[in-house]
């Protein structure tokens, strides 16, 4: 890893290099790019929450004149008013009107591009860059995708009211521009992996994705970091891949939303693996002594493969019902989830769902979410250790999520005042979070460092 300071965005980059250099292996937890966005813009719904300049909550002021957007000082004011100055008068125009996050980014690229930022430049190693233009847009894809073009038809009649027809450029153009934010975009997250906003990041746009990644991303505002999370063979950015989606999911899943957002589908050894299909669809053995995952069919007379129990079709019909009353509520909860619905289907999936099965993990998650922001920490302590062996086995040792879980199972021991479970649960939490966060991020320092040193001094007293 070779630190490299650009005049650009980038901070960091990975360096390829001939010879003996190229066969230099990466460590895991390396750096492997640091860069500030090309563009961004914060969730329209957190606006009154975080500052739109580096999106960190606080005391915030809203903009005289737009009376739109906060900032939480005079200094991130000052440095939004290079992108802000060009929209502050047109917000304040289409006020009460709130402009949809898409537009919003879609306009400030516009703005961007018409002041000469077309020659930006994302450096990725010390010598290869990308430039907006060489964004992929996937300008044939989208005219046949009908959602995306109605989309698009929506944004184009936003921005002709919020910007105006002199700012718009011509429909080719404009349509390679939403192109390139909708394949390229990330979703900006907070320290807990939250969506806060999205980004274009021209140098980490060229990392490829997989459901088994070697790398992650995370943010410090909105600074992307692209971590090694495995160890790497050589400095090759085509042996380097992050998940797009969220991995926690049914393959056919995966690849219909990886399809329908990206217009790919992708073959890494996960998407493969038949043996984990069946163990996220897999039921409890009825017999009590044996415990093991049980793959069903519907109408095949099935027995269980350790112990030999027959399965009955009356068991696999209460599953399968059990399962689409899940399916039902866990749809209708993706925005807001509600602890009594998820109490009941646990209790309709015990003793007939294997602790493994996808629907029953996802449900844990929502109840543990629900519990803490509730401030059932009982609960909310049960729901999450049994939670923890569903997110290692789909996600493996060094996903970010897992440290986050370990790192709230722990600080709900702190709470309950069980330290020495705290420990060992923020213990786990710092191996995974120096992988994935590193020692310097604001999770680790201002949550996870504190709560640590908090134990050891009780442990100590």
């Amino acid at each position: 890893m070779l630190r490299n300071m650009f005049p650009n965005n980038v901070e960091y980059s990975m360096t390829q290099k001939s010879g003996k250099d190229s066969l230099r292996e990466i460590k895991s937890g390396s750096v492997l790019l640091i860069e500030k966005p090309f563009a961004f813009v914060l969730k329209s719904s957190l606006r009154a929450e975080r500052c739109a300049f580096c999106l960190k909550t606080g005391k915030l002021s809203r903009c005289s004149g737009c009376q739109f957007c906060y900032y939480c000082g005079r200094e991130c004011q000052k440095s939004a008013w290079l992108d802000h100055k060009y929209e502050c008068h047109l917000l304040k125009k289409i006020s009460p009107r709130v402009v949809p996050d898409a537009a919003m980014l879609v306009a400030r690229i516009i703005f961007k591009l018409q002041r000469g930022a077309d020659q930006e430049m994302g450096f990725y190693s010390d010598n290869t860059y990308r430039k907006f233009r060489d964004l992929m847009s996937h300008y044939p894809d989208i005219k046949k995708d009908d959602q995306r073009m109605q989309h698009f038809a929506s944004i184009c009649g936003v921005l002709l009211d919020y910007i105006g027809a002199a700012n718009l450029p011509n429909h080719a153009e404009l349509m390679g521009i939403y192109g390139r934010m909708c394949i390229n975009g990330f979703s900006i997250l907070d320290p807990e992996m939250h969506g806060i906003g999205t980004g274009i990041y021209l140098g980490a746009s060229v990392i490829d994705h997989s459901c088994c990644p070697n790398a992650v991303a995370v943010f410090d505002g909105t600074k992307i970091y692209i971590r090694a999370v495995e160890d790497i063979p050589s400095p090759d950015w085509n042996k380097v891949f992050i998940a797009y989606i969220d991995t926690l999911n049914y393959a056919t899943d995966r690849q219909a939303e990886l399809q329908q957002t990206y217009y790919f589908t992708c073959s890494c050894l996960k998407c493969k693996d038949i043996e984990e299909a069946c163990l996220m669809d897999s039921m409890l053995c009825p017999n009590s002594k044996c415990g093991a995952p049980v793959t069903h069919t519907y109408g095949i007379k099935s027995k269980c493969p350790e112990c030999g129990t027959d399965i009955s079709q009356e068991l696999i019909d209460e599953y399968q019902n059990v399962s689409s009353f899940t399916e039902r509520h866990l749809n209708d909860m993706k925005e807001y989830c509600y602890l009594d619905v998820c109490i009941s289907c646990l209790k309709k999936q015990e003793g007939l769902f294997h602790p493994y099965n996808l629907q029953h993990i996802k449900t844990l998650d929502m109840a543990f979410e629900t519990a803490i922001q509730m401030g059932l920490f009982t609960q909310a302590r049960k729901y999450g250790e049994e939670l923890i062996p569903g997110l290692r086995k789909y996600y493996g040792e060094r996903h970010p999520l897992l440290g986050i879980s370990l790192m709230k199972c722990g600080k709900i021991c702190v709470y309950l005042g069980d330290f020495s479970a705290a420990r060992d649960k923020l213990e786990e939490a710092e191996h995974v979070i120096k992988l994935t966060h590193g020692v310097n991020h604001i999770l680790y320092k201002s949550e996870l460092e504190p709560l640590l040193l908090t134990c050891h001094v009780e442990l100590k007293s």
